[in-house]
């Protein structure tokens, strides 16, 4: 399956079945992108890995 990317328009390839959660990465612009619905197949930035420092 092909979606576009949401940064850049290009085109990002998912393995089927497509799973909630999944990490995929734009060929294009090396975005990190997370599929967040899946009727219909949704995706958006991942989210950044943050250090909690302790807290």
């Amino acid at each position: 399956m092909t979606l576009a990317c949401p940064e850049c328009e290009g085109p990002v390839r998912l393995a089927e079945p497509v799973r909630m959660s999944e990490i995929a990465q734009c060929a294009d612009c090396s975005s990190e992108l997370e599929v967040i619905g899946l009727d219909p197949v949704t995706l958006e930035l991942a989210p950044e890995i943050e250090e909690d420092w302790g807290e």
